[in-house]
């Protein structure tokens, strides 16, 4: 394997191709349901079979949900696109060919524009096609026994793909595009964004030439990515793969390769296909599909802010970080009930710190959304102001947020009934002080010597002396007055 440096010398060509189930009830050609999960072959029939005689009947909701996808990415939706019948031989395949989209797809000519750390990145787009998905081969048994099942519940259901022209360089670019990419997804309601389950899913094009060069190299395909860290990591061994064949002089093959995650390398499966290999010709049980003025409008009308607009509204307005503005406005819910909370609290800055925080540990620790996080943006906006006002503190509103949590109960009805108001007072803050500098003689004597940060320490010992009612710069403020005063012991 050659070091990075050689790996240097070739610059990465990476294009990828995005398929992403569309959030149906029914599938794209007949009236079985999507939903995953089912036992085998339980949302099956004649049409999604291929059985002779049946005959596909196009889905609106699916029309409609590929025309949001083209539209959000910049894309020309083309007025007239047809089907056509891609043929290829596979056991999870019962017609022998899928049915989707080729010389003329239904949306074209996009881009996908973002801010990044290096500043600005545009990727374009260059087609978003309809297809149908094909069935599921669930492969068991040993070497000598070994037997393949088939699952024909995914066949037929509704996708569309996303083909970008090749202008990411990097592993770590095609990983944070596909991310993104993700997100607009799941922000128009075209995707569940379930990498898992397999309805967003990645193959990705790489090639390498030498730096400074404009031709391209022979290309290869890895398929079926489903997360982004195997993307990463797989285009991360392709590109050293490839360039330990031109090193030695090797001609890189063309050819179609899977990511072994536990091997850690991609394998090859087969050559690659060109398209005359699929023979395509146009679906004759199939109409043009007639895309009317009138239906683009009122679908470009229908599209919610998407998450870059969001995240950068987020900035202009609201002061947030790029960290910040860039986690909250990813996922459209999350970012209204960020924003309720902002508007309650009247701070969007400490705003986002809990909802970040708190909110966000408890999404994850549970394991739900926020349409079920425990606790109303309005209530968590009431106890942001109780802490900014300075009713109380920053710890203690931590506790009340554990006690609100679930319970239904408000935030100042907690504090009133459990007399968690901030102490304020000097006079009452300072026996607290000097009680605990008393208690506490070598860390008083450090910070005398000019160890500063041994301050937080004593300042944490009045906190909980106070059961953390004590206001903590009030806090700090006194300890220094009373540790450079002469006579402290």
């Amino acid at each position: 394997m050659m070091p990075d440096s050689e790996a240097s010398r070739f610059e990465p060509v990476i294009g990828l191709e995005i398929h992403a189930h569309l959030l149906t009830e029914s599938k794209i050609f007949c009236s079985c349901r999507t939903s995953f999960g089912a036992a085998p072959n339980s949302h099956v029939c004649p049409v999604c079979l291929g059985l002779p005689g049946a005959l596909p009947v196009l889905n609106r909701r699916v029309v409609e949900l590929a025309i949001r996808a083209g539209l959000a990415l910049g894309c020309t939706v083309q007025r007239c696109s047809i089907f056509a019948r891609k043929n290829y031989f596979y056991p999870d395949l019962p017609k022998g060919y899928q049915i989707s989209q080729y010389e003329q797809p239904l949306a074209s000519d996009g881009m996908l524009s973002y801010e990044t750390e290096e500043g600005q990145r545009t990727v374009r787009i260059t087609r978003v096609h309809l297809e149908e998905d094909a069935g599921k081969s669930l492969h068991a048994g040993e070497t000598q026994s070994r037997h393949t099942t088939l699952d024909y519940n995914r066949s037929g259901v509704p996708l569309i793909e996303i083909v970008t022209e090749p202008d990411l360089r990097a592993p770590a670019t095609a990983g944070d595009f596909f991310a993104r990419l993700r997100a607009v997804l799941m922000a128009i309601g075209v995707n569940d964004g379930n990498m898992e389950e397999g309805s967003l899913r990645c193959d990705a094009n790489v090639s390498l030439r030498p730096r400074g060069e404009t031709a391209l190299g022979v290309k290869v395909e890895v398929k079926n990515l489903n997360s982004f860290r195997f993307l990463q990591r797989a285009l991360e061994h392709e590109i050293i793969r490839q360039a330990d064949c031109l090193e030695m002089g090797e001609e890189v093959v063309q050819e179609t390769r899977l990511w072994n995650e536990a091997r850690g390398r991609t394998e090859s499966m087969r050559s690659k296909e060109e398209a005359h290999d699929y023979r395509y010709f146009p679906e004759p049980d199939l109409p043009p599909i007639e895309v009317s003025d009138e239906w683009i409008s009122e679908v470009r009308a229908s599209l919610p802010e998407l998450p870059e607009t969001r995240k950068q509204r987020y900035l202009r307005e609201l002061g947030l970080s790029a960290t910040e503005a860039g986690q909250l406005a990813e996922q459209a819910d999350l970012a209204q009930f960020f924003e309720d909370t902002a508007r309650t609290a009247g701070n969007a800055k400490t705003a986002a710190h809990w909802v970040m925080g708190e909110v966000t540990r408890h999404l994850k620790t549970d394991g739900v959304g926020i349409d079920q996080v425990g606790v109303t943006a309005d209530a968590l906006g009431r106890l942001v102001g109780l802490v900014d006002s300075g009713v109380i503190s920053s710890s203690t509103g931590k506790t009340v947020f554990e006690k609100m949590y679930g319970s239904g109960l408000e935030a100042e009805e907690i504090v009133e009934r459990e007399n968690l108001v901030q102490i304020g007072d000097r006079n009452e803050l300072e026996a607290l002080v000097t009680r605990v500098i008393s208690e506490q003689p070598d860390a008083a004597a450090r910070v005398r010597g000019g160890h500063e940060g041994t301050l937080g320490f004593l300042v944490g010992r009045v906190m909980k002396a106070s059961r953390g009612r004590a206001n903590p710069k009030l806090a700090g403020e006194l300890l220094r007055q009373q540790l450079r005063a002469p006579g402290v012991t």
